[in-house]
Order: C-alpha cells, then structure tokens, then sequence
C-alpha cells in the first residue's frame, strides 16, 4: 500500500528538487512575457528573449570562471553536451583515456566512434571505492592521446577526481581534459582556467538547480569542435555552411528560452549561496547518512569512507535484498524518493564489486533536511528488520 506521508526526496544526484522559488518564477515570467525566438527577430519580445538567454550565459560564465560567455555553448542536457564534445572533437584513428567509472553518456559515444571511426579508448581502472591515481592516466597515454575524459565526480561513489592534475597532465603530454560536471556544477567549485580544462560538460537540472532540458559544454576558446547539429542559428543565414561564430556555431534550431530564463535564476542562488557553501551543506547531510547506515547490520556502503571528501550521493547495498526491491519498499511504504539499479555506470558498478546486485543510492541536496535523513535511516533499519535482519 502506497504511504501517504510527507516525500522525502533523495534523488538529487538524477534531478535536483525542489528548486528556489524564483526559478518557477523565471520561466513563468519568461512564458508571459518574453517566449518569443531569441535571435530571429528584432522585435521587443525576441529582444528581450535574447538578453534572458545571455544572461544565463553570463552567470555560468561567473560561475566557472569563463572568460567569454560566448564560449558555454547550451545544450539539452549532460548527455548532449558530451556528445557534442566527443564527436565534434575526435578524429579517426585518435586514442582517449577514460576512467573505470564513467557514465554511459561518456562511454557510448566514445564507443561508437570506435565503431565508426577506429577511436580507441583505454579505461583506466580506479580502486573499489572510485579514487583514481593520476599517474595510471598518465601512463595509459600514447603519442595518438588526444583526449582525457573524466567524470569530476563518480554518479555511484561520490568520489572526486584530481581534475587540476589531470589538466596540468593533459597540457604536458599535448592532450584535451573533458570533464563531465554531471554531480560536480553548482556544488564543487570550478575554475576552467586554474583547473586546466579544456571541455566542461554540465546539467541545468541538477546542482544549477534548474530545469530538466537545459545544460551545456563550455568550449576553450582555441578550441573548434564539428557542430553536432547543422541548421538555422538567426546569423549569417546567407551561408550554406555553419556560422563559425560562437555560440551560433554549436546552438542550431530554436533554444529552450524558458528553461535558460529558469536556469538563469538557479544560477543565481548557486551564485548567491556558493558552491563552497551548498557543499559543507550537503556533505554534512551525506555524513549524517552514511552514519545511520553504517549502523544497520549488514549494510554494505560504497566509496570513500565517512569524513572523506565527496559529492552527497551515498552509494549502499544489503546481501539477500534486491537493491531495485528496497527502493521500491522505500518509495511505497515511506514516501522515499532513491534510485537503484546499475545507474547508468555499470563500469562504476564492475570497480566497485558490485556489478551482480545493483545498489540503492540516496543523494541529499540543498534543500534536504536533517529529519529526512532520520527518516530514510529509520526506514532501512525496519525493512532490513522485517526481512531478516543480518541474516
């Protein structure tokens, strides 16, 4: 029977909520006043369009010490600005150096180009709980390495990669550092420059505290990327080829103008409150958790250990319940908003010996309070209780 108690959300690390009052008001207003196309028109509603578009450009730009705006080219999503990033970079024959615990929107695109176009790509293997030595990167590269990609925080561990080293690494050896900001953007702070990266993939919907439908890639300004995508950009419509202008070149067809507006205000807290801030928030919560559960007989927790840096997403499972089942029971009897199952990692799940049972993982975020973490403690130690125990 499902409950009718309160939901607790913990499944920040799939989509952030809820979100800031003003984001809904953002794209409320945008819809009302301002939905015309930004960039196709001269009139005072696409005008007025454009200005809400660059002024989320602006403050991503602020946010991950980007120099030009012009140079965060808007995306659906993660998973788009990667592709972007991966297809519009590598050549036929190129090498790339990935990590063991990449997300399939990394690994599949870098898997079909090996289909297509002979990329090959070398997984570095991190040890079980996600950390990753830089010297393996450094000595899985070869003279064809054009690329390192690297998720700057694993979706299943929380763990945190040594991006600063991996750029001062991809520098010397004559190499590009992608980074997928998936579970780090609004929540880590992030230095383009000082960090050395060169492609910086990230969603609106998740520590931006925006929209689903909304993300982008930031792109190094001496670096040109092939557009995913070829069509109508509003500039130079005279010409056959794709403007080489940014962001036009990378932003083809009709934006999503009242998700920016709504990821412009997300931003905005992100701004007002810190990354620095939002962190020691959610790490707290995360430490709270993991202490509930490492409490409860037989509960097995995944990557780094309790007062070791991380992202909040804590990573469990139980021997002899199914990690899909538990979150089930969670959701229907307690109102508990996990995921479970292999998410979309199961490179993650093979490093850290899970890749058999799946695992439930539970991600506070901002706006998650101390009795939702009570809650979802209490709730696992009764379903652990009523379905045997430690047995």
């Amino acid at each position: 029977m499902q409950t009718t108690a309160p939901l607790v959300y913990l499944d920040n690390a799939a989509t952030s909520w809820p979100k800031p009052p003003g984001v809904v008001e953002a794209m409320e207003r945008s819809m009302r006043e301002s939905a015309a196309n930004p960039g196709r028109g001269s009139h005072a509603m696409a005008v007025k369009a454009s200005r809400a578009v660059f002024e989320a450009r602006k403050r991503l730009a602020k946010l991950f010490r980007v120099g030009n705006p012009n140079d965060i080219a808007f995306a659906l999503n993660t998973t788009h600005a990667l592709n972007l990033a991966i297809q519009g970079f590598l050549q036929p024959g190129d090498h790339v150096v990935a990590t063991s615990i990449e997300h399939n929107s990394v690994r599949r695109p870098l898997e079909m180009m090996k289909r297509r176009f002979g990329v090959e790509t070398t997984y570095v293997e991190t040890d079980s709980k996600g950390f990753l030595n830089g010297k393996d990167v450094e000595a899985a590269m070869t003279e064809r390495t054009k690329l390192i990609a690297v998720s700057h925080s694993s979706n299943l561990l929380g763990t945190i990669a040594p991006i600063a080293e991996l750029g001062e690494l991809a520098r010397r050896k004559g190499a590009k550092l992608l980074v997928d900001a998936a579970q780090s953007a609004g929540t880590l702070p992030i230095d383009v420059e000082a960090m050395g990266v060169d492609l910086l993939a990230f969603p609106g919907h998740k520590g931006l505290l925006g929209p689903q439908g909304t993300g982008g890639l930031y792109i190094r300004p001496d670096l040109e990327l092939e557009p995913l995508l070829h069509g109508g950009t509003g500039s130079r419509s005279e010409d056959p080829e794709q403007p080489t202008v940014r962001p036009d070149r990378y932003e083809a067809g009709t934006p999503n103008t009242v998700g920016l507006a709504g990821l412009a205000e997300g931003v905005r807290f992100v701004l007002q409150e810190t990354p620095e801030a939002i962190h020691r928030k959610e790490l707290e919560l995360t430490f709270e958790l993991m202490e509930g559960l490492s409490g409860i007989d037989g509960i097995q927790l995944l990557g780094p250990d309790i007062g070791t840096e991380r992202t909040a997403i804590v990573s469990f499972r139980k021997e002899g319940i199914d990690s899909s089942e538990l979150a089930f029971l969670l959701d229907r009897q307690y109102g508990i908003a996990v995921r479970s199952g292999f998410h979309c990692t199961p490179l993650g799940h093979r490093s850290a010996g899970t890749y058999e049972t799946g695992a439930v993982r539970a991600s506070p975020g901002y706006f998650t309070s101390k009795s939702d973490i009570v809650t979802m403690v209490n709730a696992v130690k009764e379903i652990v209780g009523h379905m045997g125990g430690g047995k």
